[in-house]
């Protein structure tokens, strides 16, 4: 994964604080107007405008979690991390750091971590709104790097709201189908928009909002894209009828991404893509009626969430 062409070439590293600075330059807020709905930029007013509750009993997220690190980082425990609240209905979150950095001899790792250990401390400032918890996060991390992040938060009346920046995702299943999934956001192939501690790159401002009213049976699958360059949507579908518990779900998902990452010989979402972009064997290969094919080794989270009634 790229790094974004950024402004600025380094910033100086500051020790970790989960305090967020209430005059950060970082963090612009915005004038808050209601858009109309469905928002597709992303406010703290881009919330108000949620559907009405139908649901009259109260709703939370039953969670599971499974992490696999790419081959090469297993030492280091890879470059994602994520966090699980019970706050309100629930929160998930993932976070991607951006490979690239290691090439300027920064842990790609530190990043991304830092960024979900603020937004795990400052979940209870942003009463359902995903978009500013990311910002108050980012605007609090302190560390060199960028990373992709996606946060989902769902009320107890059974609205989910979900702030995505790059290419992590997320899918909600209903009764066997997809109805809801998460686009990624890339400047080009492979390079997905990031949050950074350069200035110059995106912020929260730029997040994709979705949101939705779930139901009890609803499950919903948030992962790095780890998950899905190697895993296609009918194949989530399938892996969910399979089991019943979250954590079994979410490890089915991860180990099957894992294989399909190493299997040359697989059409992934990944190469179908990458042929898509113009990424393809060479010429003499393609005579011989070869292609690119194959998984993408990376780093996997896998996150997996039933939302369940309570009492």
């Amino acid at each position: 994964m790229a790094v974004a062409p950024m402004a600025n070439p380094a910033m100086p590293f500051h020790p970790f604080s989960p305090s967020f600075p209430s005059n950060s330059s970082r963090l612009r807020w915005l004038n808050m107007t209601k858009p109309s709905f469905p928002v597709f930029s992303c406010s703290s007013a881009a919330f108000d405008e949620a559907p009405p509750a139908l649901l009259r009993t109260e709703v939370s997220l039953s969670v599971g979690t499974h992490l696999i690190p790419h081959p090469a980082k297993v030492d280091k425990g890879g470059e994602d991390a994520f966090f699980v609240s019970n706050h309100n209905g629930g929160v998930i979150a993932v976070a991607d750091g951006v490979s690239g950095w290691a090439e300027r001899n920064i842990n790609p790792a530190v990043f991304s971590q830092e960024l979900m250990a603020n937004a795990s401390c400052l979940v209870g400032d942003v009463e359902g709104d995903p978009c500013l918890l990311l910002g108050k996060a980012h605007a609090a991390t302190s560390s060199i790097g960028s990373a992709t992040v996606i946060i989902a938060m769902l009320e107890k009346n059974g609205i989910l709201k979900i702030a995505n920046v790059g290419d992590c995702g997320l899918r909600v299943l209903r009764k066997g189908e997809i109805v809801l999934s998460s686009s990624p956001q890339e400047h080009y192939f492979d390079c997905p928009f990031q949050l950074s501690s350069e200035s110059g790159g995106q912020t929260y401002e730029d997040a994709a909002v979705n949101i939705l009213e779930v139901m009890e049976g609803d499950t919903i699958i948030m992962g790095s894209d780890g998950l899905f360059d190697n895993v296609f949507d009918q194949e989530i579908i399938s892996t969910v009828s399979e089991f019943d518990g979250a954590s079994e779900i979410a490890k089915a998902l991860a180990n099957l991404a894992c294989k399909h990452s190493g299997d040359k010989d697989f059409e992934s979402p990944y190469s179908l893509e990458a042929r898509s972009q113009g990424y393809d064997v060479p010429l003499w290969k393609k005579i011989l009626g070869m292609k690119l094919t194959g998984g993408k080794p990376d780093d996997i989270t896998v996150i997996v969430a039933r939302v369940v009634r309570e009492g």
